[in-house]
């Protein structure tokens, strides 16, 4: 079935279906910023698109932050290589919650994510979540903010986690650690 760009909401059937799919990366050679999630939801996989679900805060955080004009729908994904920005996940099957993944799933995403990373060669990766960081790069003390270590050339950011469950942070504060990666570029 061909990847529907018009907005839509998948039935209770569909997310069901999405189980283990993959969605697409958004990627490009020489990106500013590869925005790296965990892993695409149910809700992502069933209609194709990252940062799907409705109260995720990944689009508005990136509007606020500076990276878009105005609020991208996930629909609208690919304007993000115009941008100079692309996504993809460090593990790319589909889960209800990013729990599902156990650490030697984590291990092995990080270890091909970093091929990714340095064929495409990004500017900047920028974790969304520093849990997945910390156990895929055996990073276990790793902070939100810039990081020592880099993959390739590549500098590498961790973010909070833009999921509507990451209570943590709140839309302000999320904006906020996007506009210091936003400046550093």
């Amino acid at each position: 079935m061909p990847r529907r760009t018009e907005p839509w909401k998948p039935t209770r059937e569909q997310l069901d279906a999405a189980r283990s799919k993959t969605v697409p990366d958004v990627i490009a050679r020489g990106l500013n910023v590869l925005f790296v999630g965990i892993n695409p939801g149910l809700y992502s996989g069933a209609v194709g698109h990252h940062f799907a679900r409705p109260g995720n805060r990944f689009w508005k955080a990136l509007h606020g932050a500076g990276f878009t004009d105005r609020v991208l729908s996930p629909f609208d994904e690919y304007e993000l290589l115009n941008e100079g920005a692309g996504i993809t996940n460090i593990v790319s099957r589909t889960t209800a919650v990013a729990s599902e993944l156990d650490d030697a799933e984590l291990l092995a995403g990080a270890r091909k994510l970093e091929t990714k990373v340095k064929r495409y060669r990004p500017r900047v990766v920028a974790f969304l979540g520093v849990g997945a960081y910390r156990t895929g790069f055996g990073r276990p003390r790793a902070t939100v903010g810039a990081q020592r270590e880099t993959i390739g050339a590549t500098r590498v950011w961790v973010l909070p986690n833009p999921s509507g469950l990451n209570a943590n942070y709140q839309l302000p504060e999320l904006i906020g650690w996007f506009r210091k990666l936003r400046r550093s570029l």
